[in-house]
């Protein structure tokens, strides 16, 4: 006579306080609306009209703020999925020092129209191989696309518009101004055989001014 066994669940191989999700509306869909919660988080902030962020972080301290670095950062996000987007975006910060809140935007839209087409029938497979058809056909046609090009990056009139756009998102209204200063404390301190360093600037704050009254020493 055989001697009963009882079965052994994924969950109790685990430690306490593990969660086993699995099928497509507990594992698939909860991800997705982890992800495009962020994004949806993040979307008001882009662009020169963008909406300012009251981020309090874990020590009480009170951030305004429309930077998806700086928000992302203090809200310290644990959802495995949606960390994925917030690495995403320290990358970008990291390669480009700008681009934050584009990357999350168009990744989270991405992910909020994967969602429809899930919904729809279709496999996430399915998903997964048109989103790398559709990079594929990005690539192909992106360098047709550039619309302006810096060809010496120690000449303050190419490089003052490209400064332009990332100034304009930031302060609008005094991008003109701040874009021809920071350029040419840009052109100070320009190496001339290694990278440039972001540090070798520094800004003072002095009360009784305006910034239309900044200059660069």
């Amino acid at each position: 006579m055989a001697m009963h066994v009882p079965k052994s669940y994924f969950q109790n191989m685990m430690k306490d306080g593990t969660k086993h999700l699995s099928g497509m509306h507990e594992a698939v869909f909860s991800n997705l609306e982890a992800c495009t919660e962020l994004y949806k988080t993040i979307k008001t902030c882009y662009g020169p009209k963008g909406l300012n962020k009251m981020v309090i972080n874990h020590l009480s301290k009170l951030f305004v703020t429309n930077d998806a670095a700086t928000i992302i950062k203090e809200l310290e996000v644990q959802h495995p999925a949606a960390k994925m987007i917030v690495m995403a975006s320290q990358q970008q910060e990291a390669e480009c020092g700008d681009g934050t809140n584009f990357v999350m935007i168009l990744a989270g839209s991405l992910l909020e129209k994967a969602m429809d087409l899930l919904e729809s029938g279709l496999s996430p497979s399915e998903v997964i191989r048109g989103y790398e058809m559709a990079s594929e056909k990005c690539l192909e046609i992106l360098e047709s696309l550039v619309c302006y090009t810096v060809k010496d990056v120690k000449c303050p009139d190419e490089v003052s518009p490209v400064v332009k756009t990332s100034v304009c998102s930031k302060q609008d209204g005094y991008e003109d101004f701040l874009a021809g200063l920071i350029t040419d404390a840009c052109m100070k301190v320009m190496p001339v055989q290694r990278t440039f360093s972001v540090d070798s600037v520094r800004t003072c704050k002095i009360l009784g001014a305006g910034v239309l009254s900044s200059t660069c020493f």
